[in-house]
């Protein structure tokens, strides 16, 4: 029933905000297709590239273009898979395989890209730079560049361009979920950024792509986009995605974020938390083996928060962090955080800091240089007011 419910939220969507999307880069097909006729084409995509009730593999076939390979990121090319699982190889239609880069590599070997001509990247980001999706460009764009293939960004609007926020990474703190020195909300389009990684001489050995950005049309990056499609198992609304942000934050600590249950990234909670609200979580198709499995947890649930604040907010909040901190008993203080916190967050000053009862707005006021020094270099990469 959980999956069912999860792809009803999918279809639905898409139906519903299909206009809204045609602002995608996948959609101005003119400015791309002339670059892939009488090419071999390799693709990166998943359950979003989506383009008139297609996918845009079938698309480009319908197009007489030979894809020869599909490469698809975490959460696998149905965008079904829990965070962090393993995803092997498969095929799609029975004879174009797929390639996992989340896999046995999260790279792309040399192997699985000779020959090729052109790779054309199309995958519906969040704009957090813990979401994997950046880092898998960074591996794509690397690899391109050694091999000196074209790589084409299909751009896309993401939820959180509109402002900028967080601590800047420490790159002492480089992982998959943070490999680039910017903030926890860096206020791109995926496009954007990738021009960002060019330009910056963020690739190894000073690589640069050959690097083409197919733009979005009448977009602004103050307007409020609906995703029309889950990009991963438990982002399954634009609540949840507006909540992400802050919320995620708790997956360095004892607390829940809701895996394994109807509500991921709407609630946090834990066994002992003094609430009214209550949760159980359980296996589902977004966690095999969610946090406090088949215990019963107590949380706040913010499911019905007012999406239109969250839209429009400009920052993201350690509110919800704080209180999960205060809940949390003394004797389980000790072990609130885990090794996994100072990747998530960047650096290793947010622990103590939230342990010392530091303020919100202190915290803010130590991240505010480097929000500064990275604006400025921001700037040179936006494409759109």
């Amino acid at each position: 029933m959980k999956l069912h419910k999860s792809i009803f939220f999918c279809l639905t969507s898409f139906l519903q905000f299909l206009t809204i999307s045609q602002v995608c880069g996948i959609y101005d097909t003119e400015a791309y297709i002339p670059y892939l006729i009488n090419k071999k084409v390799a693709v990166v995509v998943n359950q979003s590239s989506i383009i008139d009730n297609q996918h845009l593999i079938d698309s480009l076939i319908s197009s007489d273009i030979h894809i020869e390979s599909v490469f698809s990121p975490e959460h696998g090319f149905l965008g079904i898979s829990p965070a962090g699982e393993y995803i092997d190889n498969s095929v799609y239609r029975n004879h174009l395989p797929i390639i996992s880069l989340y896999g046995h590599s999260k790279r792309l070997n040399d192997e699985d890209l000779k020959n090729i001509d052109v790779l054309l990247f199309d995958i519906q980001d969040v704009g957090v730079r813990f979401y994997t999706y950046i880092s898998t460009l960074h591996y794509v764009m690397e690899a391109c560049a050694r091999n000196n293939i074209k790589l084409i960004v299909l751009d896309r609007p993401n939820p959180h361009t509109h402002y900028v926020d967080g601590p800047v990474l420490k790159m002492d703190y480089q992982s998959f979920v943070g490999m680039h020195p910017v903030p926890i909300v860096y206020g791109m389009t995926i496009g954007e950024y990738a021009m960002m990684i060019n330009g910056e001489g963020w690739l190894d050995n000073e690589l640069i792509c050959d690097l083409s950005i197919v733009k979005l049309t009448s977009y602004s990056r103050g307007d409020i986009i609906n995703i029309p499609i889950a990009p991963s198992p438990n982002l399954r609304n634009m609540n949840a995605i507006f909540l992400y942000p802050s919320l995620c934050l708790f997956e360095g600590t004892l607390i829940s974020i809701g895996r394994g249950t109807d509500l991921p990234f709407e609630m946090y909670g834990a066994p002992f938390f003094n609430t009214d609200f209550r949760f159980i979580p359980s296996p589902n198709l977004g966690s095999k083996n969610p946090k406090f499995n088949g215990e019963l947890c107590y949380g706040i649930n913010l499911e019905n928060q007012n999406q239109e604040n969250f839209q429009l907010n400009s920052t993201i909040s350690l509110e919800f962090l704080i209180d999960g901190y205060s809940r949390t008993p003394d004797s389980l203080k000790s072990k609130f955080f885990n090794s996994f916190f100072p990747k998530l967050i960047g650096n290793d000053l947010l622990e103590q800091k939230i342990i010392n009862h530091i303020s919100e707005n202190e915290i803010r006021l130590s991240w505010e240089n480097d929000l500064r020094k990275f604006l400025m270099i921001r700037e040179k990469y936006l494409l759109y007011n």
